[in-house]
């Protein structure tokens, strides 16, 4: 298993994701998104794991950008936005090779052996 953990230091989610794979001693990697962001293939990867950039987004931020995406049709133009700004994302945004979680998603994790 090759873990790469996506969040954000004061992410309380993040946090219990990396507890998750502390407490099994599964070995992971983070990665902060307020910091060192995510490469271009990363982000792509991510996308076509997850399903999707409305499946990315954090809907229930009360941000501005957030409430601006709801009414933009075009996919390109929110992923853009978020590729720029990665503070838009849903965390954490866990991933094992082609496997993308979006989310505290445990019960998911227990597939990946």
């Amino acid at each position: 298993m090759n873990i790469q953990i996506f969040g954000k230091s004061k992410c309380f989610d993040t946090k219990k994701a990396e507890r998750y794979f502390k407490e099994r001693r599964i070995p992971y990697q983070y990665i902060d998104l307020k910091k060192y962001g995510m490469s271009g293939r990363e982000f792509d990867a991510v996308l076509r794991g997850v399903g999707g950039i409305d499946k990315l987004i954090d809907w229930s931020s009360k941000a501005e950008a957030v409430t601006m995406m709801k009414y933009m049709d075009s996919a390109t133009a929110k992923e853009d936005k978020v590729f720029d700004d990665p503070e838009l994302m849903k965390t954490p945004v866990v991933r094992n090779g082609k496997l993308v979680t979006v989310g505290y998603c445990p019960e998911v994790w227990e597939t990946w052996k």
